[in-house]
């Protein structure tokens, strides 16, 4: 029997869409490695007990879930062909996306200037671990920026409307992944110093 367009925009989505899944859980274990090492390592006499989060790290985290929120909202407009605000909430998403990695750095700044350091001699192994998981995340997060950017790209080239939505939702899933995986790091950084 012969496949509708239709059904073979579907499986395609699916598969899409699996792919990306894989590859989330694929990140997910590599951060719970990292963590688990985290843990491990926080029985070393040289741990800092003391360490506070940059006040940066907290404001950083309400950034990046707002960009969950504007990208849900770019995917809903888009649902309901409203090209205007699926521009405004993927340019908004855009920038808070690098905001929040500004902030990151204004975090590293604020911990060197609390007179903490990441490398060197007069580095700690816990802000050795909070710089190694906050950079990786970050990497994760530039991808997430560059597929954002072809996003952009592609609906201004109207590659997107009511029934052709299958590069937003992908982006969505990613970004939501980010923000969750964020979300994780950060909790995990408070409750386990």
């Amino acid at each position: 029997m012969a496949m509708t367009i239709n059904e073979h925009k579907e499986r395609t989505a699916r598969s899409y869409k699996l792919i990306l899944l894989f590859a989330m859980v694929s990140m997910f274990m590599m951060f719970a490695g990292i963590t688990s090492a985290f843990v491990v390592s926080k029985s070393r006499a040289d741990w800092l007990k003391d360490f506070q989060l940059p006040t940066a790290f907290y404001i950083s985290t309400a950034v990046i879930l707002s960009c969950s929120v504007t990208f849900y909202l770019a995917k809903k407009a888009i649902q309901k062909d409203n090209r205007n605000a699926t521009t405004s909430f993927l340019l908004a998403t855009l920038a808070l996306g690098i905001l929040f990695v500004i902030l990151q750095f204004v975090g590293f700044r604020q911990i060197v200037d609390n007179g903490y350091f990441f490398t060197g001699t007069a580095s700690t192994i816990t802000t050795t671990f909070l710089y190694i998981v906050t950079i990786v995340h970050l990497a994760h997060l530039f991808g997430g920026l560059i597929s954002l950017l072809i996003i952009i790209y592609n609906h201004f080239k109207q590659k997107y409307n009511s029934t052709q939505t299958l590069g937003i939702e992908l982006g969505a899933m990613y970004w939501h992944f980010l923000d969750f995986l964020w979300v994780y790091l950060f909790l995990f950084l408070y409750f386990f110093k």
